[in-house]
């Protein structure tokens, strides 16, 4: 199995990461040994608040259901005394102008509904994750998506807003996402105003990880390369 412990060790001192990054996998089955988290979250993403302050578990579809969003995104169909709620929901976001029906359908999802979701922090996950969930100022999270391209990993320009959630079945699908997040992320992981995402599809984190060093490296060099040239040539 890959060291993701040092993986997150690498990449949390190249990229300067206040977070733990956390690993996210969608499974048939829960993996031995690791354990069902007790209890109930208003979203699935709040899920990813748990596993970055060092916690690993599994959870299974109708923990998801308190969010008819999320499970949307991850192809969860609600139970019918439930299903309604879905409606509910995208009708309330409409009724407020927060989006528009016909944008629904372009909404990324998950290709086949999980049997469980596996959550822990980057350096402890217990199998190799699907994504990998990266949260930081934009000055810092940029490093990751240049060693991306420095890889030559897969790295979708448009940058994705609400829901938040639809950036795991889009990374999954088109490579290294940018996610803007969405105010109900931002309320469910206490993510900051200053701060957004990058999703990495798990299986080309090695790849990124030996980039980012050069690509940190780099930023240094050409930070006080541009610092020189301003003093050197700005007039204002």
């Amino acid at each position: 199995m890959v060291d993701y412990r040092g993986l997150e060790e690498q990449l949390t001192e190249a990229l300067g990461l206040r977070r733990r990054p956390v690993a996210v996998a969608f499974r048939d089955t829960a993996p031995a040994g690791v354990i069902k988290f007790v209890g109930t979250e208003p979203s699935g993403c709040s899920f990813w608040r748990i596993a970055a302050t060092g916690r690993t578990f599994y959870k299974v579809a109708g923990d998801h259901y308190n969010c008819p969003i999320g499970s949307y995104t991850h192809n969860l169909a609600l139970p019918p005394d439930r299903a309604p709620e879905l409606e509910q929901t995208l009708s309330f976001m409409t009724s407020i102008g927060y989006l528009k029906m016909e944008e629904v359908p372009g909404i990324p999802r998950l290709a086949t509904p999980p049997a469980v979701v596996v959550y822990a922090p980057l350096g402890e996950t217990p199998i190799d994750p699907d994504v990998v969930l990266f949260s930081g100022q934009p000055g810092r999270v940029m490093l990751l998506q240049e060693a991306a391209t420095r890889a030559g990993v897969p790295v979708q320009a448009p940058l994705l807003g609400r829901p938040t959630c639809m950036s795991l079945p889009a990374a999954l699908a088109h490579g290294v996402i940018a996610s803007t997040g969405c105010v109900g992320n931002r309320v469910y992981t206490d993510l900051g105003e200053d701060e957004l995402y990058i999703i990495v599809p798990g299986r080309h984190l090695t790849a990124i990880a030996e980039a980012a060093r050069t690509i940190a490296a780099a930023n240094q060099t050409l930070s006080s390369y541009h610092r020189e040239r301003r003093q050197a040539l700005a007039t204002e």
